[in-house]
């Protein structure tokens, strides 16, 4: 008894190091294949959030023609990348003309900005300063320029950096939308991998789980992006008939406030300045309809949000906009998908 003890107890130890030994070699290969896909990681999660809400408008291509996979593969990814150019060459033409307009006027000296109205001085805060720097640039615009030219330095950098960064933006969606395609070729084989994966991490909720991300996506696309996308639509023809220099501008600017849900703050000023530059009919006809553009969102997004998900439409919600604030665009997805599957598993423990 006494001479087996030790034997006992050695074989616990090596076994100890052993598991170890395991355990360290699995995390430094899982941080060594982080390390390689970080890169990508982007673009393939970009990639499989737009798979997946795409595939029941892929499933109905597929279906018009005759289930074949890979040439319904190729036209959705082909309609993806015309959904994404188009937009983006619009707004470069429109910026490129405005710039343009605007160093003609001053190459020139044609360029006149009119007076401001009495009633901008009785504005509480701003009323005082905004007059002087309106009135200044009515009489002398080079001079008014030039008296905010440090500001003019500071600012540009960062417009600099910006412009880049929307260009990336625009190519990592490219790649995210081809990625998708690739996806929606092999989406078979893709339902057998997540369904896998979902077992494994879920056990026999596994399936149920699988379910709830992908309705979580579909519904925070339809929800608040495709929300987003309407309003900004309608916002954007606004825009044009009321004849807001830089339209397309106005339009992006809103489609983000859109999807933060802070859309009437890109609304508000844009009504000011129709009624600074405009007709009282026509300015009152265009705070008519921001005012409809703004309503919309309250009978499409309980329609839409949380429609076809086991969760409440308040949790989709909740993580979709704090995601947002937290880790940008993609949050949207992440932390509704977070908040929902964390939202059943706390039933489920309650339970």
């Amino acid at each position: 008894m006494t001479s087996q003890q030790p034997t006992h107890d050695k074989a616990q130890v090596n076994l100890a190091l052993e598991v170890a030994l395991h355990i360290s070699l699995a995390i430094m290969l899982a941080a060594a294949c982080f390390l390689i896909l970080r890169p990508f990681i982007p673009v393939l999660t970009w990639g499989i959030i737009i798979a997946v809400a795409a595939y029941p408008a892929f499933q109905k291509l597929q279906l018009a023609l005759g289930g074949r996979g890979v040439l319904s593969a190729i036209i959705f990814t082909v309609l993806l990348l015309a959904l994404l150019i188009l937009p983006v060459a619009l707004l470069m033409g429109t910026a490129i003309d405005g710039v343009q307009i605007v160093a003609a006027y001053l190459k020139g000296g044609t360029m006149t900005i009119p007076p401001p109205p009495a009633t901008v001085a009785t504005w509480p805060i701003i009323g005082a300063p905004l007059t002087n720097v309106w009135g200044l640039a009515s009489k002398d615009l080079t001079e008014a320029v030039k008296g905010f030219a440090p500001q003019i330095k500071a600012v540009i950098p960062g417009l600099l950096s910006a412009s880049a960064g929307i260009g990336l933006t625009g190519l990592q969606f490219g790649f995210s939308i081809v990625v998708a395609g690739v996806l929606l070729g092999n989406a078979e084989t893709a339902y057998e991998l997540t369904n896998s994966l979902a077992k494994r991490v879920f056990g026999d909720k596994g399936p149920e789980f699988q379910q709830l991300i992908g309705s979580t996506i579909r519904s925070v696309t339809t929800g608040i992006v495709g929300v987003a996308l309407i309003q900004s639509v309608l916002a954007g023809v606004g825009f044009v008939v009321a004849g807001l220099p830089g339209a397309g501008l106005w339009a992006v600017m809103f489609l983000i406030a859109a999807v933060l849900q802070v859309g009437v703050l890109v609304l508000v000023p844009a009504v000011i300045y129709v009624f600074m530059i405009s007709s009282v009919t026509k300015a009152v006809i265009f705070l008519v309809w921001c005012l409809v553009v703004a309503l919309v969102d309250n009978v499409l997004k309980p329609l839409l949000l949380g429609r076809g998900i086991a969760v409440p439409i308040v949790v989709v919600f909740l993580g979709a906009i704090g995601g947002f604030v937290a880790m940008g665009i993609i949050g949207l997805f992440i932390g509704a998908i977070i908040l929902s599957v964390g939202y059943k598993l706390s039933l489920a423990w309650l339970d």
